[in-house]
């Protein structure tokens, strides 16, 4: 093994390196992860020891023209998507974290970026949205949301609207369930899906809080996720195992929630009983007024 390591090139051991940690982590740390996979917010035990040294990656997107960057925040396990147009370096951001403003910055000026939108998914319970402080830091940026959240935003966002950035769009789906705000963002040739906490890899989110329903949730999937093209790429806010995308195909076939009848989904979201997410009380009010309170 290690001589054949040793002939690769540095990019490729680097990511054996990965994948034998990654391995190892996941056997060590399963059952807290488990217990924090649907849970947004809520941090159990241990950290997977691969997790804390993941604050970016980068995936090729297979729309001609446009760049794209994976982002972690490690304490909510929030992904962040900056996506921009690579002509016109005109940009959007998805679910910026307040603790992850400055690293997320940095790439818009290490880019050559021209940040148009920040916009959420949800009014989010398990961290304070950077969206209010960095329109302060960037002329020109507007803040969206859905306008069902009850968040204060620039642009309230309903279904069927476009998101453009250069010749790029993102366009909204309303997938409420876990909550009345919840949107999920597709790419104009649909060939991936900013789903927030509606359908997460393997899992989805929590229904027991923020005007939760569990009908709606697995309705909101099946209609506005699920008719997606089974090639299209699946990106959540969160996930607490270290994946990092999945497709449309993959959750509809393997999602062990969304296989079952609507009967059964509702039977088991309504008797997970689950904690709190440890920050609620503090990012709820904060993201209703752009994540300016407090700030």
């Amino acid at each position: 093994m290690c001589s054949v390591i040793s002939r690769v090139k540095p990019v490729q051991r680097a990511l054996a390196s990965t994948l034998r940690l990654r391995t190892n982590a996941d056997g060590l740390n399963y059952a807290a992860a488990q217990s924090r996979r649907f849970c947004p917010g809520f941090i159990t035990g241990a950290q997977p020891l691969w997790v804390t040294s993941r604050s970016y990656c980068a995936r090729i997107a297979t729309t001609d023209g446009l760049l794209f960057r994976q982002l972690f925040e490690v304490e909510s396990s929030t992904y962040t998507y900056l996506l921009a147009d690579a002509d016109t370096k005109e940009a959007v951001i998805i679910d910026p974290v307040l603790e992850t403003i400055d690293r997320d910055l940095k790439f818009v000026s290490e880019l050559g970026l021209k940040l148009t939108v920040a916009v959420n998914t949800h009014c989010h319970a398990d961290h304070i949205t950077s969206t209010g402080l960095m329109k302060k830091r960037l002329a020109g940026l507007k803040s969206a949301i859905s306008k069902f959240s009850g968040a204060s935003a620039d642009i309230h966002l309903k279904e069927g609207d476009k998101i453009p950035f250069g010749r790029h769009s993102l366009t909204v789906r309303e997938t409420p369930g876990h909550t009345d705000g919840c949107i999920t963002l597709v790419t104009g040739d649909q060939s991936m899906a900013f789903t927030g906490d509606a359908l997460l890899i393997r899992g989805c989110g929590r229904t027991d809080f923020q005007q939760g329903c569990a009908k709606r949730l697995y309705q909101s999937i099946q209609e506005k996720i699920y008719t997606l093209p089974d090639h299209c790429l699946i990106y959540p806010a969160h996930d607490y195992l270290g994946q990092t995308v999945s497709t449309v195909g993959e959750e509809r076939k393997f999602n062990p929630r969304l296989t079952k009848s609507m009967e059964e989904f509702v039977k088991i979201m309504n008797n997970l009983n689950l904690p709190k997410p440890n920050k609620i009380d503090i990012s709820v009010p904060a993201n209703l007024v752009c994540g300016l309170h407090h700030v």
